[in-house]
């Protein structure tokens, strides 16, 4: 770093990138680092179930010429390295059931891991290197999306897209070496690479499976161009044109600066990330909740009721409450996992929302369509967004009584934790849409010990299927 210049933000970010040492990282922070990727792993096994991950690998080998050395999670294709990146990433993502960090709304596993596990495997690391690598992204990742505070969704840009392309290339570059200097350029780099869009929520494409893998192969690019001397950018983050300033545009002056580099080494944002209960974003969990627990509470039936309102975060509505009549009818399974109407019906007449409900029948369904299009929302004026997605469901009946329940704190949250066991569990229901038992538990005992011996390579050949 230059001496005739005040440290940025990339700089700080590069320094705890470098020096960031294995035992320097809680054993309880280890732990649950595995058990996210734990989580990660079986919701990749699960997305091969479905034709978006046939249909993506055919376009991952044609890029990658049809040739490709490298493993990827759950499948017998080897694909060129950023090309299984993408492909991992976008397996993690696609059913919108990975983790999220809620303060800085990011699915920070769905980019860093592919990043950590490939660019590992590249550069012949263990397994240690690989973890202590994840965390640095995970922390990274957490600390500058929720800089925003929300911003980036009310203007359309998706953050585990773009602001995980910057965590992937501190993940890359230090697994490939980089001293503190190159790993801040990197970052100016990346700043050219960050990208995803919200436009797939006027009509479900399936665009936003594919930003977590991108982001991990622009941060394995940005980091091998900073270290063959490429230069990027000084204030990645805070310049006229950084990500701020050029992402957010007015917005940018609600955000804090200070959250980026806050409590470095010392307060681990890993232990904050949620991991989710549901398939479905995030923002709707709440209410999904509110209204199964109306369901049994009060054996309700759907020709009982006469209206529904769902109490929402103002900051949500773009994203799982509009445009109205794609949410109240929902035209793919996407649309769906995005869409509070459809959810809360589904939630009130099934008394759950799972991978089932998401079914072409399911989505057809006229009784939940019926009451879908009785669902209303309305802003949460004591919603605690960003720090927990709150909702709250009113039922009127026809008889004019009018029930209520309020999920101030979603599952998952911080405070209603997701525990290591949990998280096994929703691993052992997910492999088992594609996978034995016997398979299970030694896909599980591999990602459980990653850190304890096991050569990064070693790990990436065991996730593949065989074949």
């Amino acid at each position: 770093m230059s001496n005739d210049r005040a440290p940025t933000i990339a700089d700080a970010l590069a320094g705890f990138a470098a020096v960031l040492r294995p035992n320097d990282i809680p054993e309880a922070v280890r732990e649950r680092a595995r058990h996210l990727i734990l989580d990660a792993v079986g919701i990749a096994h699960a997305s091969t179930h479905y034709d978006f991950a046939h249909r993506s690998l055919s376009a991952a080998q044609e890029l990658s010429g049809g040739g490709g050395t490298t493993p990827v999670i759950a499948l017998a294709a080897r694909l060129a390295p950023r090309d299984a990146m993408l492909m991992n990433g976008l397996l993690i993502h696609g059913l919108d059931y990975d983790d999220t960090h809620a303060a800085g709304v990011i699915h920070a596993t769905a980019s860093t891991f592919p990043c950590a596990l490939g660019t590992a495997a590249l550069a012949g690391a263990d397994g240690e290197a690989l973890l202590a690598a994840y965390v640095a992204g995970m922390e990274v990742g957490a600390r500058l999306a929720s800089v925003a505070k929300g911003g980036f969704h009310q203007v359309g840009f998706h953050p585990t897209g773009l602001v995980g392309a910057f965590a992937c290339t501190l993940v890359a570059g230090r697994l490939l070496g980089l001293n503190a200097a190159q790993l801040a350029s990197a970052q100016g780099i990346a700043l050219s690479m960050g990208s995803g869009s919200l436009e797939f929520l006027q009509d479900g494409a399936w665009t936003k499976r594919m930003h977590p893998g991108w982001a991990a192969g622009a941060g394995l690019t940005a980091a091998t161009m900073a270290r063959h001397g490429f230069v990027g950018p000084k204030q990645a983050y805070e310049g006229r044109f950084g990500l701020f300033n050029s992402h957010l545009g007015p917005l940018a002056r609600d955000g804090d600066l200070g959250l980026a580099t806050a409590g470095l080494g010392a307060v681990w944002e890993l232990a904050k990330v949620n991991v989710k209960p549901l398939p479905a974003c995030h923002f709707t969990h709440a209410c999904a909740d509110a209204a199964a627990i109306l369901r049994e509470r009060h054996g309700l039936r759907p020709q009982q009721i006469r209206s529904v309102r769902a109490l929402v975060p103002a900051e949500v509505v773009k994203t799982v409450c509009e445009p109205v009549a794609t949410k109240k009818r929902p035209q793919n399974s996407y649309d769906a996992q995005f869409s509070i109407p459809y959810i809360v019906a589904t939630a009130l007449i099934r008394g759950r929302f799972g991978l089932a409900e998401l079914d072409e029948s399911a989505l057809r369904d006229e009784a939940t369509l019926a009451l879908a299009a009785k669902v209303e929302y309305q802003v949460d004026p004591d919603s605690p967004f960003p720090k927990y997605y709150s909702g709250e469901v009113i039922v009127t009946l026809d008889d004019g009584r009018e029930l209520r329940h309020r999920e101030h704190v979603n599952r998952g949250g911080e405070e209603r934790p997701i525990t290591n066991a949990e998280v096994a569990r929703k691993f052992d229901e997910n492999m088992a849409l594609v996978a034995s038992p016997a398979r299970a538990a030694q896909v599980r005992e591999r990602v459980l010990a990653i850190g304890k011996g096991c050569a990064a390579a070693e790990l990436q050949a065991g996730l593949a299927a065989c074949g």
